[in-house]
């Protein structure tokens, strides 16, 4: 799983709970990694934060499913906005889930894995 967030206090939580889970996580700090390591690594889901500077999570989420390498990828985004607009943006964007921050981590552990799990089914 790719673990992406500019705030290295909320990506240490992720990781932590993946991990406590029983999931291996890989991190990226900003959206070039995160296509970098998407691209290279091949990991069996995205959780992207959407605020990050440079290139945000909707135009990395934009990029990876133009990208046939990339495009069937489960992405999950995450995100302290809650607004309507960017539910809707997030979608259009191609995003398999929309999280808003605070989140549960249990519940998101269980939500990625379903995620994950969806993308598998033919």
């Amino acid at each position: 799983m790719l673990v992406v967030d500019d705030d290295p206090v909320i990506l240490e939580l992720l990781v932590l709970n993946l991990e406590l889970e029983g999931h291996e996580a890989i991190t990226a700090h900003d959206g070039r990694e995160a296509l970098t390591l998407a691209r290279e690594a091949a990991p069996d889901l995205l959780l992207l934060d959407i605020m990050m500077p440079e290139l945000d999570g909707f135009a990395v989420c934009r990029e990876l499913r133009g990208d046939p390498r990339t495009a069937e990828l489960p992405v999950v985004l995450l995100s302290a906005r809650a607004q309507g607009s960017d539910l809707v943006r997030g979608q259009a964007a191609g995003a398999d889930a929309y999280v808003t921050k605070p989140f549960d981590p249990f519940e998101l552990v269980r939500l990625l894995e379903r995620t994950e799990a969806a993308r598998r089914r033919p």
